[in-house]
C-alpha cells in the first residue's frame, strides 16, 4: 500500500506540473503568435500604403520625354508648337488635283489670276510668295517685249495695238507658268525633308521675337526646336523598339532640353514659365534627376 502511494505520488506530481506547463506555454505561445500578427498586419497595412502614395505619385508624374501627365495628352493638341506644325488638312489630297484654296494673285492686262496652294514647299514665305507670283510674271513679261523689240529691230512702245497684243501675248505665257509653279511648289508635293524643313522654319517663326525674325539663338526656339526633334524620334522609337542607337540619341536630346530650360529658368523666370506652357510642358519633366 505505501508503494501504491509512493508510485501514485510521483505520477499525480508530474502530471500535474506538466498540466500546468502546458497551460502557461500554450498561452505565452497564443500571446506572441496576437503579437505577431498585429506586427504583420500593420507592415502589410504600411507596405500598402505605400505602394499607394508611389502609384499616385507616378500617376501625378509627367512622362520625361513628352512632358505631360498622363490623361492629360490633349495639352499637346492645343499648346502653340503643335499649332505651328503643318497640319494633316494641309497634306491631304494630290496636289495635282485638289484645289489650290491659298489665295489668288491678280495679274495686270486680263493675264488671270493665279491661284495659290494653301500651303508651300520650300520655305517660301509671304515675301517670297509675292515675288514669285505678283513681280516675277510681270518682269518677266517685260524682259520677253523688251527681247521681241531688239530682234525685232523697231520700237513696240510706238506702236500701240501691237505692242499691247505682244505684252498681253508675253503676260498670258507667264501667267500659265506662274500657275504651274504654284502646283509645282504645293507643301503637297513635298517629302518627309521638305515638311520636316517646313516645320521647322513655322516653329523658328513662331517662338523668335517679334523685331527679330529667324532668331535660332533663343532658348524659347531651341527648346521648340528639340521638343519637335524629341517628338519625332519618340514616335519613331515606339514603332521600332530595337533602334538603340537613337534611343540614346533621345536622352541626350532630352537633357539638352531640360540644360537649355532650366537655364532659361535662372535668366527669366516669366519667360520660363511661359514657354513650358507654350510647349505643353510640365515642371518635372525639365527639372530634378531625369530618368529616361
Amino acid at each position: 500500500m505505501l508503494r501504491a502511494c509512493f508510485t501514485q505520488g510521483p505520477a499525480a506530481a508530474t502530471a500535474s506540473s506538466s498540466t500546468r506547463a502546458q497551460l502557461h506555454t500554450s498561452t505565452a505561445l497564443q500571446a506572441e503568435s496576437a503579437r505577431r500578427r498585429q506586427t504583420r498586419l500593420t507592415k502589410q497595412t504600411n507596405v500598402a500604403k505605400r505602394i499607394e502614395i508611389e502609384q499616385r505619385a507616378a500617376a501625378a508624374r509627367p512622362h520625361v520625354v513628352l512632358g505631360t501627365v498622363s490623361g492629360h495628352e490633349d495639352k499637346w493638341a492645343s499648346c502653340d508648337l503643335a499649332r505651328a506644325l503643318v497640319r494633316p488638312d494641309e497634306l491631304a489630297g494630290p496636289a495635282a488635283s485638289a484645289p489650290l484654296d491659298g489665295g489668288v494673285v491678280s495679274l495686270p492686262s486680263a493675264a488671270g489670276d493665279v491661284p495659290l496652294p494653301r500651303a508651300l514647299n520650300y520655305g517660301i514665305a509671304e515675301g517670297e510668295q509675292r515675288l514669285l507670283f505678283a513681280h516675277l510674271p510681270v518682269l518677266s513679261a517685260d524682259m520677253g517685249v523688251a527681247r521681241i523689240d531688239s530682234q525685232s529691230g523697231f520700237t513696240l512702245s510706238s506702236q500701240g495695238a501691237k505692242f499691247s497684243a505682244v505684252h498681253d501675248a508675253q503676260m498670258s505665257m507667264e501667267a500659265r507658268n506662274a500657275r504651274a509653279l504654284a502646283r509645282l511648289v504645293d507643301l503637297r508635293n513635298a517629302n518627309a525633308p521638305g515638311i520636316a524643313y517646313e516645320n521647322r522654319r513655322r516653329v523658328v517663326a513662331e517662338f523668335s521675337e517679334p523685331g527679330k525674325p529667324n532668331d535660332t539663338g533663343r532658348p524659347e526656339v531651341q527648346a521648340a526646336l528639340l521638343t519637335l526633334q524629341i517628338r519625332n524620334l519618340w514616335e519613331h522609337l515606339s514603332k521600332f523598339k530595337k533602334d538603340i542607337a537613337n534611343r540614346r540619341s533621345l536622352r541626350q536630346l532630352v537633357h539638352k532640353r531640360a540644360k537649355i530650360l532650366r537655364y532659361l529658368k535662372r535668366v527669366d523666370r516669366d519667360r520660363y514659365d511661359a514657354v513650358l506652357e507654350r510647349l505643353a510642358l510640365e515642371p518635372g519633366s525639365v527639372e530634378g534627376e531625369l530618368v529616361v
